[in-house]
């Protein structure tokens, strides 16, 4: 054969070949392409998506963050504010106490110091009668007497 005709038929061949394949399989393969390239962007997409849902995410979790060490502090401060009432509460309580103590024992010195007072009275009325008998060397009426040092009492 001729180097010719074998160039020709060769190239017809291979054009019938490459019209087969344009015409059959070519499509098929276009088809297969674009839905990969369809998925990828889709791909893609929901990337980009979840990486600014992501952002989005990290943004509420700083402000949750923030917003829960804003409320820490005020609970802290609640609790500082009623531990210093709590303070002062309880020096009052105690200060009135102190005071209450203080007014009951003073009322107890008065009584005992009345008391005290009293007994020494008739201490020294039983001395002054014994004292006077005895000055006078004689008996001496004691109603007398105690109606003479009740009347001196009154005066002292």
């Amino acid at each position: 054969m001729n180097l010719n005709a074998t160039l020709v038929l060769q190239s017809i061949a291979m054009m019938i070949f490459v019209w087969f394949c344009m015409k059959y399989i070519w499509p098929y393969l276009l088809e297969a392409m674009d839905e990969r390239r369809e998925k990828i962007a889709e791909g893609l997409a929901a990337s980009d998506r979840a990486e600014k849902e992501l952002e989005a995410a990290k943004a509420q979790v700083d402000q949750q963050i923030r917003e829960a060490r804003d409320k820490a502090a005020e609970i802290v401060e609640q609790a500082n504010q009623r531990h210093s009432q709590i303070l002062d509460q309880a020096k009052e309580d105690a200060t009135a106490e102190k005071n209450r103590q203080v007014a009951a024992a003073q009322a107890d010195i008065a009584q005992s110091a009345n008391q005290a007072r009293e007994a020494l009275r008739t201490q020294v009325a039983s001395l002054a009668v014994l004292g006077a008998s005895k000055l006078l060397e004689k008996e001496v009426d004691e109603n007398v007497h105690r109606q003479l040092l009740d009347e001196l009492i009154q005066e002292i």
